[in-house]
């Protein structure tokens, strides 16, 4: 453990230096880049003095044991060693969660897409609850949530609604979220009371910065047309509604939530980068035999990840065996507890890889 801490204090060392250099900070992009590096690996250095401090208490208590005559001290040497022998095994394993190598795109903001799939009008009213409940959590955590393009559902809720999440370390909590989510509960325009059984696709992706993608807007094609839907008469009138073909690969964006184009265009332009990094990202993790075989973040879109079943009450997580009986707090907004459930079950499946 403590020749890791010194390679990790090494590359801090060299942040240092390399942060206070005037061609760093003239480079906007490297200079982000150092910044995100330096805060993450200065959380090791604090919790790796802890660490060392306790080796030292442990070590000095005892030698006061072995060489001290003076009970007193040795009492209190004794003291000492127990509470370092009790602390030094937490620490230890707080700090192999803090080395395992952080996927980059952890820190990153997203682009949320969420898509009603079977069940009809509940289908889209379920997609409506996942926003919803997105939305509040995001609230809790200071993220901010601009939407970029929807489609309203005929009794509700969204056919498909695509969004953005801007805060601190959102990728690398929402990219649990990725999967089909399973509702079961009794329909508004259900008259017998029968439970029914629904489904809604979500879908995270990192957002891609400038820098991450090159995008040649030769390849572009940029179609402007007049915004469809809620937002009155001069939303409808004026050509400000964004869609952009990719020519080489075929992805289309669309954009209309602002009234002005060159917002909606700005919009549109992130999230096909956002799209176009996906493809990246998607390579890479097959690539990366860990990632493919992992039960938790597996990237599979077509995976049942999550039941929420009203009339009990319940939701189940079915990638780790969770089952809370909270269904109101948890659709309110309140996944803290599952998303902190994956992400330790994520970090003990790379553990016990890297072991």
């Amino acid at each position: 453990m403590l020749e890791k801490l010194k390679l990790v204090e090494n590359r801090f060392n060299e942040l240092n230096d390399l942060i206070i250099q005037p061609d760093i900070i003239s480079d906007q992009n490297r200079y982000i880049q150092i910044s995100k590096e330096y805060k993450d690996i200065k959380k090791i250095i604090e919790k790796g003095d802890l660490y060392k401090n306790l080796l030292a208490n442990q070590s000095e208590a005892k030698e006061i044991i072995s060489n001290e005559d003076d009970q007193e001290m040795i009492e209190m040497a004794e003291m000492q060693l127990e509470e370092a022998e009790n602390e030094i095994p937490k620490v230890e394993e707080e700090l192999k969660l803090l080395l395992i190598p952080k996927d980059p795109d952890d820190s990153k903001n997203v682009v949320v897409e969420i898509r009603a799939g079977t069940g009809g009008d509940e289908a889209s009213i379920f997609a409506g609850d996942l926003y919803r409940m997105y939305t509040k959590f995001s609230e809790s955590k200071k993220w901010s949530v601009n939407l970029v393009d929807l489609s309203e559902g005929t009794s509700g809720g969204y056919k498909e609604i695509i969004f953005e999440v801007n805060g601190e370390d959102v990728y690398g909590h929402l990219k649990f979220e990725a999967g089909v989510h399973r509702v079961q509960r009794v329909p508004q325009t259900e008259t017998q009371g029968r439970v029914h059984t629904s489904a809604a696709t979500v879908i995270v992706l990192p957002e891609a910065e400038e820098f991450d993608v090159e995008l040649d807007m030769q390849d572009v094609r940029i179609e402007r047309t007049t915004s469809t839907g809620p937002g009155g008469q001069s939303v409808n009138t004026t050509y400000s509604a964004i869609r952009l073909h990719h020519e080489p690969t075929g992805i289309t964006v669309s954009c209309q939530d602002q009234k002005s184009q060159h917002k909606n265009l700005d919009k549109a332009l992130k999230v096909l980068r956002t799209r176009l990094y996906e493809l990246e990202v998607e390579k890479r993790r097959q690539e990366d035999s860990l990632k493919r075989k992992s039960m938790v973040s597996s990237g599979d879109r077509s995976a049942k990840i999550r039941t929420y079943n009203y009339p009990q009450g319940r939701v189940t997580e079915h990638r780790i065996g969770l089952t809370l009986y909270d269904l109101t707090k948890i659709i309110n907004g309140d996944i803290h507890k599952i998303i902190d459930e994956l992400m330790l079950a994520e970090n003990s499946e790379i553990l016990k890889a890297n072991n």
